[in-house]
């Protein structure tokens, strides 16, 4: 790939300086909208917001840019694909339209059923006080509220009870950070089983799957607290297997793919899909329509083929002609450390500590999530931070460096989770007692043991 291809990511965050990082490393001259301290030191920022769809048409127009990969959900939710693609400009990413998938549960659930995919019962309501009676109308169990918009990561309530779910109704309805995301309140079952994540990359015909990973939503370790934008997450899970990952391609992601087409939405970039491992098999809690944050970043650190080469064979619709991603053996861990507070009100502007020392581990990127230079220093500048991810020959090596690394770095109130990828090592080591066990049983036994359960 030629070094002259200029790209430009628009975002800011962990995200963002991923892919920078990435498209840096196969040839391209980077720039980033807006940036921050983390990916101005593998491109150029633009200082620039990410939803400023003019200005970034300027910069594209002005500089001669050949690709433009949107990171977050807000742009592509507004239009930004739709408005680059009328300029004549080559831009990665789903349509206003399509990106309704991430940016309207509902529309969500109604493709879901248009291509017969398997997710959670729901109810939708118009008002909180409608949702409120529905609750006290049904029998009184686990549900989980969302709003129907864009919340950041924090309009999803998973409640124990009626008590519970009516709170977390009432704080869409009361919270001006997620009212607007409100319009509509989705009541939904709540599934049980293990949580995963899939990514592909679609151009609207062709899906190319990548590695599946695990992402740690709740704040603190063994998934207490609220739920956040994430803490943390590892590549590959070792809860979903080929044939599990040949079943979620097959009754998931193909399905989907198809009922957007036949919607008249046909959907390309990265179609991500949350799902919920469950005794009935895979059921999807959620679609993006973007990489994921923090998995874009383990995912990337493993993906050893051109990510330039992937995302313009999307962009020109010829995936089916590309060479399938190759990926390094092993694993990757990202632990997001963030700020006090969070995800609550956090301070910003406390300079950050052992940045140059953890980066100079072996197997280790520490890609910046909310940071800026001050005076300078290197300042956190949001609630998570950093996202330090780490390659190992397995998953326990992976967690390691990764951990390793944390300890490298120091600002006040810094934070992290301590169990990033330990739902995947216990995993393993069930798996191993499973076949061992096996092994060691007569041939002539025809009893067999039970498999391991999640």
């Amino acid at each position: 790939m030629p070094a002259s291809r200029r790209v430009l990511v628009v975002g800011g965050g962990g995200r963002e300086h991923a892919l920078a990082w990435k498209l840096a490393g196969d040839g391209a001259e980077v720039l980033v909208a807006p940036g921050n301290a983390g990916t101005a030191a593998v491109a150029e920022n633009v200082p620039m917001a990410a939803t400023d769809v003019a200005g970034l048409l300027d910069v594209a127009r002005c500089r001669g840019i050949d690709l433009t990969v949107v990171g977050p959900e807000a742009p592509l939710v507004a239009g930004i694909v739709d408005e680059f693609t009328a300029a004549g400009l080559r831009i990665f990413g789903p349509t206003k339209r399509a990106a309704a998938i991430e940016g309207s549960k509902s529309f969500c659930k109604q493709i879901l059923h248009r291509g017969d995919v398997p997710t959670a019962m729901y109810r939708e309501f118009r008002s909180a006080a409608r949702a409120r009676e529905h609750l006290e109308a049904r029998e009184d169990m686990p549900v989980v509220i969302k709003a129907d918009g864009l919340a950041a990561g924090k309009g999803v309530f998973v409640c124990q009870n009626r008590a519970e779910a009516s709170a977390a109704v009432s704080s869409l309805a009361s919270d001006p950070l997620l009212a607007a995301a409100a319009g509509s309140i989705l009541v939904e079952e709540r599934l049980d089983g293990v949580e995963v994540s899939v990514l592909a990359i679609t151009d609207g015909r062709t899906i190319v799957t990548l590695p599946p990973l695990q992402d740690h939503k709740a704040a603190h370790d063994d998934d207490q607290g609220p739920n956040t934008g994430g803490m943390g997450a590892y590549c590959p899970t070792p809860f979903v297997d080929d044939a599990l990952l040949a079943e979620i391609e097959g009754r998931i992601l193909v399905p989907t793919v198809h009922a957007m087409r036949r919607a008249k939405v046909p959907f390309q970039g990265v179609l991500y899909a949350g799902l919920m491992i469950t005794a009935q098999g895979p059921k999807v809690l959620e679609f993006n329509a973007r990489f994921g944050d923090p998995e874009c970043e383990p995912l990337l650190m493993r993906m050893e083929s051109s990510l330039l080469e992937l995302l313009d064979a999307t962009v020109d619709r010829r995936l089916d002609a590309c060479a399938a991603p190759r990926w390094r053996e092993g694993a990757a861990v990202s632990v997001v450390m963030a700020s006090a507070g969070y995800p609550g009100a956090v301070t910003k502007g406390q300079p950050i500590r052992g940045l140059e020392a953890a980066a100079g581990l072996p197997d280790v990127q520490v890609f910046h999530a909310a940071t800026r230079h001050l005076d300078g220093q290197v300042v956190a500048d949001g609630g998570r931070v950093l996202a330090v991810t780490a390659l190992g020959p397995s998953l326990g090596r992976a967690k390691l460096h990764a951990y390793t690394a944390v300890k490298e770095i120091r600002w006040q109130g810094a934070w992290c989770r301590k169990d990033i990828a330990d739902k995947g090592l216990r995993r393993e080591r069930d798996l191993l007692a499973a076949e061992a066990v096996s092994q060691e049983s007569p041939a002539d036994d025809t009893t067999s043991p039970e498999p391991a359960t999640s």
